[in-house]
């Protein structure tokens, strides 16, 4: 299982997946649980997968987008003018390498590049540069030749980064593993076996890193009485960061999130996700953050609100070209998301909204 699981999350990282084009994340979604449920789709392209007996509903889901940008201008000598679709800090960008994906979903390589340092005054060279005095290169030399290659204005560019096993046993590097992380599990607990006291739907949501866009819908849709979120969270264990406050360290466990300023999580829903973990022995690590959001912004919004919980797998350098996991956290957050739901009966859900 563990193997599998590993195999699935390299697929995701290298698929093409920026927000509004989520297509090869979905396909890969709909390959592994076509067999495990009936598959349906929200009308922004969220998607999702329901199986199991009578009881509450219970959502599992990752978002299938990852940070990246658009085509926003071809310039009359080729290079090409980005526009950013998610958040980025212009410190990790320069000289990376992407993908332009065009309509015939063709993928042409390229570089991100800016105006070289050698012509730079020293106040230039000091200053953080920012996408729009960014470009990137495919070697075109001119607009036409570019159109002729199918690039067109508003096509994807995602970042290219190959799966990267390291020295360290365990340790993985590559791209988008917010939220790849997220998505692998979700698939892993839908091919779990069908529980009979609860309805088990597992999902991916798209447009998360343009402001839990696809949560919303997808919500509306398919009315989950209880969301667990699983996602690629920003690890906080390197240099710079103060090691003794540390709540997502590489090799800790599964992170398990309380409180930021999307969500205030249920407070008894997240207990039960810390009470499972120590039962079952997973290792875990809490965490409130000041910081962030995750489709638990809009999942504890839907219809008359929804008990919601995030489960994380740290990640060092999300958001760039080169984020890093340790793979025994992403294991543990699969294995706390499938004891969890194992547990998800009628009284146990109903528990976490009784007020009165």
């Amino acid at each position: 299982m563990q193997v599998k699981g590993l195999q699935l999350l390299e697929s995701l990282t290298q698929a093409h997946s920026v927000p509004g084009y989520e297509d090869e994340v979905r396909e890969i979604f709909v390959t592994e649980l076509r067999e495990h449920g009936e598959l349906g789709s929200d009308k922004n392209g969220s998607v999702y997968c329901q199986k199991g007996g009578s009881g509450p509903r219970v959502m599992v889901a990752g978002h299938m987008d990852e940070v990246g940008f658009r085509v926003q201008n071809i310039l009359p000598n080729g290079y090409l003018k980005m526009v950013p679709v998610g958040g980025w800090w212009g410190h990790t960008l320069l000289a990376q390498r992407v993908e332009v994906k065009t309509n015939e979903g063709v993928k042409i390589i390229g570089t991100i590049a800016s105006k070289p340092p050698h012509f730079l005054s020293a106040a230039e060279r000091n200053n953080v540069i920012g996408v729009p005095n960014m470009f990137v290169d495919i070697g075109g030399r001119s607009r036409k030749e570019v159109e002729e290659w199918g690039v067109s204005l508003g096509d994807p560019i995602c970042p290219w980064s190959p799966w990267t096993p390291m020295h360290q046993e365990g340790y993985y590097m590559t791209k988008a593993f917010d939220n790849r992380v997220g998505m692998a599990g979700a698939i892993q607990v839908g091919q779990m076996t069908a529980p009979e006291h609860c309805q088990l739907i597992v999902a991916g949501t798209v447009q998360e890193e343009l402001g839990l866009r696809g949560a919303k819908t997808l919500a509306n849709l398919t009315k989950p009485d209880v969301a667990i979120v699983l996602e690629g969270p920003p690890a906080d264990d390197t240099p710079g960061m103060p090691m003794s406050e540390g709540q997502g360290l590489l090799g800790g466990g599964v992170q398990i999130r309380l409180h930021d300023p999307s969500a205030i999580m249920n407070p008894r829903l997240a207990q039960f996700a810390i009470d499972t973990a120590k039962q079952e022995g997973i290792p875990h690590q809490v965490t409130v953050r000041s910081s962030g959001g995750t489709d638990a912004g809009s999942f504890h919004l839907a219809n008359e609100g929804v008990p919601s919980v995030v489960l994380g797998t740290p990640a060092r350098y999300i958001h760039s070209h080169n984020g890093i996991i340790c793979a025994a956290d992403y294991h543990a957050m699969v294995a706390l998301s499938q004891a969890m739901v194992k547990r998800l009966d009628e009284d146990t859900v109903a528990g976490f909204t009784h007020f009165l």
